[in-house]
């Protein structure tokens, strides 16, 4: 052999021992994740999936807007192959909280299930394998790997109330350890996420990672480009149980200023919009909480104001709600059922309009309005947050969360005749 053709030779096989270290070093612009409504259990749940450990499992989670990190069940089935726990000091440890090193050299954190609102405290922080997809924005590209993302271990008493199949939940909140902030961080891409959910089990929702371009696929248009954007209010009081005494919520709240339907102004107690010194009032958004949920005056005074608008008698109420009609006095759109817009009137002076599709809530021949007294606590105390914004009026609505500059981005799908199934999510094999 000569040397030229040695040489040759070293060139070529240079490349081939070259290609794995290259795949590896791909730092993707964004993340996609397809999210599901599983109506498995009595309230429904939007449940996605990633792959952890090593080999790769898949691991059904839990959606929570307002979680602030990753849990996961260490209990039952899980093989902690590459899984090593946080220990103290480290980086990691850190940005969970300043108090997770007493009383040994382990990182301890508390967990909490928000949709059997039940918490666990002293648990163990771990470490493992997270994998998923990233996007161009138009289709699903190559799988990427985290070797080291921090979750919490939770057990099965936490896990109680979840959908079948499903063994933690899905942190979106505005902490250092939710998914927003680890990916924007291990792959250096913007701070923001958006989310889509789907109205039916049948077709899927989707959750971006990154910024867009986010395409629509047979429109190929960038919704992202035609967003209307709010800033995000920050609420001073976590309202987690066992959350350290003085840390914000990393929950999602909007500045809601007033409501009106059919254009008129819905007498309310404005006090209970703003968030007070003790963290109670405001307006947040939950993907946990499957309708909105208002406090008990303001629900009223919507009801009230609803039933007059849309001019047709009511009949007896479907539990959980308390205004509903017979189906055959309400007629349909494209946009949902034909009843008034209920108008969000938010603190920049953009208005979040609620049509007939995410307002009202079919049951048969009877057909309700899908919002819920939030009445009193176990205690006999009004809720903390005055509104929530639950999971049915969020769907078919593209939703983008920027972390960096505090602001949400928000249209109905329904305004261009599509829906959220429309993303092409599906992950490669």
């Amino acid at each position: 052999m000569t040397a030229s053709v040695r040489l040759l030779f070293l060139y070529i096989f240079s490349l081939f021992i070259s290609f794995p270290t290259a795949q590896t070093t791909f730092r993707p612009k964004a993340l996609v994740l397809p999210v599901t409504k599983d109506v498995s259990t009595s309230i429904p749940q939007y449940v996605t999936q990633i792959k952890q450990r090593t080999p790769l499992v898949p691991v059904k989670l839990t959606v929570d807007l307002g979680g602030g990190y990753l849990w996961v069940n260490c209990e039952e089935g899980y093989v902690p192959s590459t899984s090593k726990p946080v220990h103290c000091p480290s980086a990691q440890c850190s940005l969970f909280g300043s108090n997770n090193c007493i009383g040994g050299n382990v990182c301890l954190y508390s967990v909490y299930n928000s949709v059997a609102h039940v918490a666990l405290s002293t648990v163990y922080i771990n470490a493992d394998v997270v994998s998923i997809n990233s996007t161009d924005g138009n289709n699903p590209g190559r799988i990427v790997s985290l070797p080291n993302f921090p979750f919490v271990c939770g057990t099965s008493m936490i896990q109680e109330g979840l959908a079948i199949g499903v063994t933690g939940m899905a942190g979106l909140g505005r902490s250092k350890v939710s998914f927003p902030s680890q990916f924007a961080s291990a792959f250096s891409f913007p701070r923001k996420f958006a989310i889509c959910l789907s109205s039916s089990p049948s077709t899927d929702g989707v959750i971006f990672f990154g910024d867009g371009p986010y395409n629509l696929g047979y429109l190929k248009a960038d919704v992202s480009k035609a967003l209307t954007f709010t800033p995000l209010v920050t609420n001073p009081v976590s309202s987690v149980p066992l959350s350290i005494i003085g840390e914000p919520s990393v929950e999602y709240f909007i500045g809601v200023k007033s409501i009106r339907i059919s254009g008129k102004n819905v007498p309310l107690n404005t006090t209970l919009l703003s968030i007070n010194r003790k963290g109670i009032g405001g307006t947040k958004i939950s993907t946990v909480d499957p309708y909105t949920v208002m406090e008990t005056s303001i629900y009223k005074s919507v009801s009230n104001a609803f039933i007059e608008a849309v001019r047709a008698p009511t009949v007896a109420p479907v539990a959980p709600f308390g205004t509903c009609f017979a189906f055959h006095d309400i007629g349909s759109t494209r946009m949902g059922p034909a009843v008034p817009v209920i108008d969000l009137v938010l603190k920049n002076g953009v208005v979040w309009s609620i049509i007939g599709a995410n307002s009202m809530v079919q049951f048969n021949d009877v057909i309700c309005l899908g919002f819920v007294d939030a009445g009193l606590d176990s205690l006999g105390y009004p809720p903390r947050t005055s509104i929530v914004i639950g999971a049915h009026q969020l769907e078919n609505n593209l939703l983008q969360f920027d972390l960096a500059t505090s602001r949400l981005g928000f249209r109905s799908l329904f305004l261009d005749h599509t829906n959220c199934a429309n993303f092409n999510f599906t992950p490669s094999a």
